[in-house]
């Protein structure tokens, strides 16, 4: 008779006092996702690892010289978010009496260039979703998610996150429909989705694609709601969307420029390079601030060229000619 494999259940390891206190203050005060405090708590362990227990009162010298081996072994993006969870820390300890001074207060921050991920052009963007071909209920799920990943510039724990009272409205009638996402801090939008997505969305809606994946029995309550779901009927997860993604960006060579993040980053990039407003761009996104969006929408030099050439009255050869 086989053996029932026993379930392993993962133990949250402590941190120090400082940290935990940290942590509780995020969740009960600031209001952080339980994904996003996982992140933090997997940043302060590699810290107090590195550092040593005694990590609120860690020096300069030492947090900079943990920054700098985190630059020659993690991307730029995985180092400015761990160097912002120490600057969150450290600042926490010392608006708490715990400590006297901030070590981090000196240390520069990371380029805004190492972060922002190169857009796709749009006939990069063409060929990756003419990848999505051939027929069975997983085909016409991995197209709807990656139409409405570029489609909306949904991140893609939102896309996830989706169920289908979300975007129930959104498949009657015709034209633009609104789709509802929530956001980080819980925070509700409603977002276009545009004629492609809706379309590819009510493929695998249909009786060809969602229902042909649904289990005679839901593992977890919550996964008969979701929108996206994996090959056993289970709610679709980040690690299998970055799957998705990548395995078509590989059939068409973008393995190296392609992630579900920068889908969102074309999206923007794309629509502000066609004209929309920034404003616009900002809520379509979900930032709170216009300063992140405009991170995310660096429109290229030539592009700021061509326009530039378009719209000022002596920039093109008429002027020259005037001259």
């Amino acid at each position: 008779m086989r053996r029932r494999r026993e379930r392993v259940v993962a133990v949250k390891e402590p941190l120090p006092a400082e940290a935990e206190e940290f942590l509780s203050w995020l969740e009960v005060e600031r209001g952080r996702s339980p994904r996003t405090l996982s992140s933090y708590r997997r940043d302060l362990q590699a810290y107090c690892a590195a550092v040593g227990p005694g990590m609120a009162s860690a020096s300069p010298a030492e947090v900079a010289r943990y920054v700098a081996r985190l630059r020659t072994t993690h991307s730029a993006a995985s180092v400015a978010r761990a160097l912002s969870t120490l600057r969150g820390f450290h600042r926490f300890v010392v608006e708490e009496g715990a400590g006297t001074s901030d070590p981090t207060a000196t240390l520069p921050g990371i380029g805004v260039a190492d972060l922002l991920p190169k857009a796709l052009s749009e006939d990069e963007l063409d060929r990756l979703l003419g990848a999505v071909v051939g027929t069975g209920p997983l085909v016409l799920r991995d197209r709807a998610l990656l139409e409405f990943l570029y489609a909306t510039g949904a991140r893609v724990s939102e896309g996830i996150d989706l169920n289908l009272g979300d975007v129930a409205d959104a498949m009657d009638g015709e034209g633009i429909a609104f789709v509802r996402v929530h956001g980080k801090g819980n925070k509700e939008r409603m977002v276009p989705l545009g004629g492609a997505a809706r379309a590819a969305l009510g493929a695998w809606l249909s009786g060809d694609g969602r229902p042909l994946v649904t289990p005679a029995r839901w593992r977890r309550r919550s996964d008969a709601d979701a929108l996206f779901l994996n090959s056993k009927g289970g709610r679709l997860t980040r690690v299998g969307a970055f799957g998705i993604v990548r395995r078509y960006a590989e059939r068409v060579g973008l393995e190296a420029k392609v992630s579900p993040h920068v889908l969102r980053h074309s999206c923007a990039t794309h629509m502000l390079a066609h004209g929309a407003d920034i404003r616009v761009v900002q809520e379509l996104l979900g930032h709170a601030s216009i300063a992140t969006t405009q991170r995310y929408t660096k429109v290229s030099s030539e592009h700021l060229r061509r326009a530039y050439e378009a719209a000022h009255p002596r920039a093109g050869t008429k002027a020259k000619a005037r001259a």
